[in-house]
């Protein structure tokens, strides 16, 4: 695995907890601004974290059939 895809992961990973932590931060009562900009935020960093973990998987996959001799 390169460092590219390593960073990748990475990013996802940070964005996937943040989107989670916000969302998770909505059991709490809190006030309606509150609640519409963590959850449209949290939604959309979960949903980046996810497309990037699967674009980090595809780039590995990808660059490991690559190396392969036939």
């Amino acid at each position: 695995m390169s460092y590219q895809i390593a960073i990748m992961y990475g990013v996802s990973v940070l964005f996937a907890g943040l989107g989670a932590g916000l969302l998770l931060s909505l059991l709490r009562p809190s006030g309606p601004g509150k609640v519409y900009a963590f959850r449209m935020v949290g939604i959309m960093a979960l949903a980046l974290g996810v497309v990037l973990f699967a674009s980090a998987t595809a780039m590995w996959q990808w660059s490991a059939e690559g190396s392969v001799a036939p």
